[in-house]
């Protein structure tokens, strides 16, 4: 039987069936070992990074403080302020579009509940 055999959920998806790792291989070296897709070598995860003020796994307030911040630093700075992109980044990747999509009405009915330029 070959090592190789397609995944359920697509042809072109390849999953290694008999697998030995190191001790010393971290886990995204051991995904990478386990999946692989063909012409896609340089593929790589960009997730954020730990803070440190959200340790638990529900990340609702991580993603509401990093649109806060980030709309506060435009405010004070304004757009082309470098810093201000990671807060936007955060908030993108953490904040689902229709949540920020209803605080961008929000904020342009002047209804927010955060005061952006203190």
């Amino acid at each position: 039987m070959s090592p190789w055999r397609p995944s359920p959920s697509s042809s072109s998806l390849l999953v290694r069936s008999s697998q030995t790792y190191d001790s010393n291989q971290s886990l995204f070296d051991r995904t990478r070992c386990i999946f692989s897709a063909p012409g896609a070598n340089n593929f790589s995860f960009n997730v954020l990074g730990y803070d440190a003020r959200f340790p638990q796994m529900n990340q609702t307030k991580h993603c509401w403080q990093n649109y806060v911040d980030y709309h506060k630093c435009v405010t004070a700075k304004g757009e082309d302020f470098r810093p201000c992109r990671q807060f936007y980044l955060a908030f993108r990747s953490l904040c689902p579009k229709p949540w920020t999509d209803r605080w961008d009405e929000q904020r342009e009915a002047g209804n927010f509940p955060v005061r952006l330029d203190r």
